[in-house]
């Protein structure tokens, strides 16, 4: 693991602690979950990922100020935000609760079912640090769709074989 990553995991630590600390449901999702569910660092990351609830914006971000994260919102953040730790990048996805009890990522033009079920209250660790994640099923299914960035994509299948070998 390189010094970016040892800085992320770091990041991603102090996240998890102040966002627990504040009582605030989170998940990790992308990448670093893949890693987080395989218990071992599997590639470089350009950021880390982070899914709240919509309604929990002003404590997330609360909570981050205190612990010494600046906000660093983008213009044109519709369903996100971004927060910076030393020199690592969070995104922050916001979901909301559908009708049936799903899970919706809110885009302006049409909400997208994340997923049917709840993302719970799973905590993988990877080495000393332990953190939220998205359910195993749910992180498998959004690696399985291609998405049309070629690098994206490519970063996607590789996560996806890797996540092959993790058993629940």
């Amino acid at each position: 693991m390189d010094g970016e990553s040892r800085d992320q995991l770091a990041a991603i630590s102090a996240l998890s602690q102040a966002l627990d600390n504040a009582g605030v449901d989170h998940w990790l999702f992308g990448g670093w979950a893949v890693d987080f569910w395989v218990g071992e660092w599997t590639r470089r990351h350009d950021d880390v990922d982070v899914a709240a609830w919509r309604r929990d914006f002003a404590r997330v971000k609360a909570a981050l100020e205190a612990a010494g994260w600046r906000h660093t919102p983008m213009p044109d953040d519709v369903i996100g935000t971004r927060y910076v730790f030393g020199s690592v990048l969070v995104e922050f996805t916001f979901v909301e609760s559908g009708h049936a009890g799903e899970v919706v990522v809110p885009l302006p033009d049409q909400p997208v079912v994340w997923s049917t079920e709840p993302l719970g209250d799973v905590r993988r660790e990877f080495g000393a640090v332990s953190a939220r994640v998205i359910p195993l099923d749910v992180l498998r299914a959004g690696k399985a769709v291609a998405r049309e960035d070629a690098s994206d994509a490519a970063k996607d299948r590789a996560d996806a074989a890797v996540l092959e070998r993790v058993e629940e």
